[in-house]
């Protein structure tokens, strides 16, 4: 069985575990999702997902308890992690403020992408738009902004999945996706089996 941890610090967690839980029966696979707040409960899981949310409060809750640094370290070591929004942010090495430049938060830090936090503005300028992700298929994927981060910049390892108005907002590195949306809060699980599938390649 396929054991996949969600982040539950704070933010949009329960609709990951939902999306998670359907993207399976989807694919007909047997599996399990658990939440994950302590570095233990990490070591229990086969691949893991950074929820949206506030990305301050989920980096410094995440360090405090020590699960930052498990974070980094089980990652750097090939657990296939998908951030979402914060999650995003969360994995950048580089993060600015769209008002206040660079950023001193705690990160994990371990994706080749420079984010800009509230680059479209805050909540009153959230906003849906259809993406091509032809990695998912050809039917448009209903992307989900909310707050949401740029991506502005990729390394040469970073594979762009997905763009909206010429900035990436979907990202892939060896096992590692993150995204500048919400794909949690639709019904469509597309992205959530692309995550699973990438486990068992």
């Amino acid at each position: 069985m396929l054991k996949l941890g969600v982040v539950a610090l704070q933010g949009a967690v329960s609709e990951h575990v939902e999306s998670l839980k359907a993207a399976f029966s989807r694919l007909g696979l047997d599996g399990a999702v658990e939440l994950v707040k302590k570095p233990a409960e990490l070591e229990r899981v086969q691949g893991i997902v950074i929820p949206g949310g506030e990305s301050t409060v989920i980096g410094r809750v995440a360090e405090r308890t020590g699960l930052l640094k498990a974070l980094k370290e089980r990652i750097e070591g090939g657990l296939p992690v998908f951030g979402t929004c914060a999650g995003a942010i969360l994995l950048a090495k580089e993060v600015y403020d769209a008002k206040v430049g660079r950023v001193q938060q705690p990160l994990i830090g371990v994706m080749d992408i420079k984010v800009v936090r509230n680059y479209y503005g805050r909540q009153k300028e959230s906003f849906e738009v259809d993406l091509e992700i032809p990695a998912i298929g050809d039917k448009p994927f209903r992307g989900v902004f909310i707050r949401a981060p740029a991506i502005e910049a990729v390394g040469d390892k970073v594979k762009v999945l997905a763009v909206y108005e010429g900035l990436p907002v979907l990202v892939q590195q060896n096992k590692m996706l993150a995204a500048t949306f919400h794909p949690e809060l639709t019904n469509d699980t597309r992205i959530h089996e692309f995550f699973i599938r990438s486990l068992l390649g």
